[in-house]
């Protein structure tokens, strides 16, 4: 055990090794892994303040791992210990922990543990680590060449944050080259290194992402090109392609059954099945078998696919795989492989539904409540005379039809929909009977029918319903959180991206973006100041180091220096602008968004953007009138509605007047999309005599029309339409990314 964390490995004489001489000593000579480390992420600000929590950095070799531990240990204030798990057992970890315990009572000064090669310990070794890990004595920092959600144990898990290091791409490998050669200290900076055509180019491509192995093949080809080493200072060393050939060899790549690409090649299988592409599904199949995976496993991992892609979209895909997988045992291979392919391809080719999900749902619904059985399904053998158990019970077999409506969840979840029917295949055709039951289900509940049950109930009819159809009908059950889930579905950023909201009085994009994004940083700039509060409040159930930086910003021209001076920094990954032009004015949020485009482009960097604006649609007032209109009126006014929203005095943002508006930002609509969804609205007399005056443009659109006398008979109409105070409204949202 070390007390000083890597002590003896730096070298500052030469001597050293290459790629140990060359290690970062601080975050900003750390080279590539922007997106665990780069400006606003997670780990970069938990370091620079010094608040590290328990983590895990996984990757493979040469990514940095170690060498970003060094950087911790650099930067921090805390004391450090390094453990190797190859060399050390349960006693180097009492050992470390009795000097954390020291240290803090004497001193109140944390300790870091690093545990290079943390999956080399095995269980006893690790639950020897998790009290002291639980209860705070020692801050871990583990590092693993493996997956650490399968080969360390999952309390360690569950109490470390995991940050997944990448290869290193060229130009990182390429920048890390050119550090080494400029470096006179701990480089070859005193020397005049030049590489023939295709050199350095060839070290980088075989490096395959490893700094270490580039490093060394760097060392390597440098230090023979020239007899005797070292030359004198300012001396020209060539590398020729050859020299950096005999350098560095291609390494293999091998499957390991136990390791990361057994479970990566079994996820390639699992998606391409999901995503009912054939070919690719009959691709990683052979190169599961042919690198003798067991067919065993395959096989397992198809009937849980059966269960959860396919499911009830064709129910009889689960027992066409449990038959091929049971002929397997009888035959073997290599005939057994016409079995696994027809198994693949009858999952590829197959409906696809994965309403069985919805399990997990109600077992969250379990876990955060324990619900009572409702007396009138209790078991009536037991108890029905002294606790009225099974009183009130309707038996769905004495109804004409098998079902009648009927309480079968506890009071508390009442109303509760876990369940969406999906509209593939054999569920499409049970759809709408589900669909149906449930909307008079829960009609009976709002009526009050079911709180004194009466066996001679009826069902209650679909028309009754049809209002919860719409709710229950999982297309249009979001409203505005549909609306979000559109905007990261095409959006689609890393977890370690950087996000800025623009518009978030609301919270809404806001609180998806801190969830979504996890590893990176989020910045909101709302429009009021009084929603800072508010916001602040709402997310003080978040980890401080995960909450959103807000600021507010009445004035558009002043957007980009706000949310620069409120993130931190000017790296965004995504910038999400909903109702930013609506809310600030279409001038002055376009002005603005043109300077947060060139504020953000200006040190290279070219964020997505994903703005929504309301478009207000026409066919609302129409549909309230229907029944209570001739048809020729009806027609007449209808034609007027429709051209009136069709013409550019209709008030929001169309998706032409919203493409032109992130045109003018500077930017290139990528893609757009509508967002539909039905409402209830409370409408009354004042609305409907504001719509149809002459003073709004609306009003004057449809009396240019239809005439005055034809506007009065259709306000009579919507009078007698709105007596009940509510309506069905449309609501359409525009959706485009740039």
């Amino acid at each position: 055990m070390s007390e000083d964390l890597f002590s003896g490995s730096v070298h500052t004489d030469g001597c050293g090794p290459l790629a140990d001489r060359m290690r970062p000593r601080v975050l900003d000579e750390f080279i590539g892994q922007d997106h665990i480390v780069g400006p606003g992420r997670l780990l970069r600000r938990a370091i620079q303040r010094d608040r590290l929590s328990s983590i895990i950095l996984s990757g493979p070799p040469g990514t940095g791992k170690t060498t970003l531990a060094r950087v911790i240990a650099n930067t921090t204030s805390s004391r450090f210990i390094s453990i190797n798990a190859v060399l050390a057992g349960v006693q180097a970890i009492r050992d470390a922990v009795e000097s954390a315990k020291r240290e803090r009572e004497l001193y109140d000064r944390k300790t870091i543990l690093f545990v290079d090669e943390v999956h080399r310990w095995n269980k006893s070794q690790q639950d020897a680590l998790l009290p002291y890990v639980e209860n705070g004595t020692i801050v871990l920092i583990g590092a693993t060449t493996e997956n650490p959600f399968f080969e360390v144990n999952k309390a360690l898990v569950s109490r470390s944050r995991v940050f997944q290091l990448h290869p290193l791409g060229d130009d990182d490998l390429v920048a890390a080259a050119r550090y080494a050669l400029s470096d006179r200290e701990r480089g070859y900076g005193r020397w005049k290194v030049e590489f023939d055509d295709g050199a350095l180019e060839h070290l980088v491509k075989v490096a395959e992402g490893d700094a270490r192995s580039l490093l060394n093949a760097l060392e390597l080809a440098v230090e023979t090109s020239v007899e005797p080493w070292p030359p004198a200072d300012g001396e020209r060393v060539l590398v020729t392609l050859d020299a950096a050939e005999q350098s560095i060899q291609r390494r293999a790549v091998l499957y390991d059954r136990d390791g990361d690409y057994h479970y990566d090649a079994s996820s390639a299988l699992i998606k391409s099945l999901r995503g009912s592409d054939p070919d690719a599904a009959l691709y990683w199949l052979a190169r599961m078998v042919y690198a003798g995976e067991d067919p065993r496993f395959i096989f397992r991992r198809l009937l849980i696919s059966a269960a959860e892609d396919v499911g009830l979209a064709d129910p009889a895909a689960l027992g066409v795989v449990a038959s091929c997988a049971e002929a397997y045992e009888r035959i073997g291979l290599p005939e057994g492989q016409f079995l696994l392919a027809e198994a693949a391809l009858y999952l590829a080719t197959a409906p696809k539904s994965n309403s069985a999900l919805a399990y997990f749902d109600a077992l969250a619904a379990v876990e955060a409540e324990r619900a009572e059985v409702p007396d009138h399904l209790k078991d009536a053998n037991r108890d029905a005379e002294g606790l009225g158990h099974g009183a009130g019970y309707l038996y769905p077999h004495a109804y004409r039809s098998h079902w009648t409506a009927q309480q079968y969840l506890p009071d508390s979840l009442k109303g509760a929909v876990f369940y969406q029917p999906g509209s593939l295949g054999h569920e499409a055709r049970v759809r709408d009977e589900v669909l149906r039951r449930r909307d008079a289900q829960l009609a009976a509940w709002l009526s009050g029918e079911l709180d004194v049950p009466r066996p001679t109930a009826a069902p209650t009819s679909h028309a009754q319903a049809a209002s919860w159809t719409a709710r229950a009908d999982s297309s249009s059950a979001g409203g505005l959180s549909g609306l979000r889930d559109l905007v990261f579905k095409l959006a689609f950023p890393p977890r370690h991206a950087n996000v800025l909201v623009l518009a978030a009085d609301d919270g809404l994009m806001l609180r998806e973006a801190v969830r979504t994004c996890a590893e990176g940083s989020v910045c909101g700039v709302c429009r009021d100041a009084a929603s800072i509060d508010r916001l602040a409040y709402a997310f003080k159930d978040v980890e401080e180091l995960l909450r959103p930086s807000l600021a507010a910003c009445a004035d558009a021209a002043r957007v980009a220096d706000t949310a620069m001076d409120a993130a931190g920094h000017a790296v965004f990954d995504l910038v999400v602008a909903a109702g930013f032009l609506s809310s600030y004015g279409a001038e002055a949020a376009v002005e603005g968004g043109r300077a947060l485009v060139e504020r953000l482009r200006a040190d290279g960097g070219r964020p997505a953007f994903v703005f929504c604006e309301r478009s207000p649609v026409a066919g609302a007032l129409p549909t309230i009138v229907a029944p209570l209109l001739e048809a020729g009126t009806l027609a007449a006014f209808t034609a007027a509605d429709e051209a009136f929203f069709a013409s550019s005095a209709a008030p929001g943002f169309s998706r032409e007047r919203l493409e032109e508006a992130i045109v003018a930002m500077g930017l290139e609509p990528r893609r757009s999309e509508p967002y539909r969804y039905d409402t209830q609205r409370s409408v009354g007399e004042r609305d409907i005599l504001a719509w149809l005056s002459a003073d709004s443009a609306y009003g004057s659109a449809i009396a240019s029309a239809i005439g005055a006398e034809v506007v009065a008979v259709v306000l009579d109409a919507l009078k007698k339409g709105i007596e009940s105070g509510q309506a069905a409204w449309p609501n359409l949202w525009n959706v485009t990314l740039a």
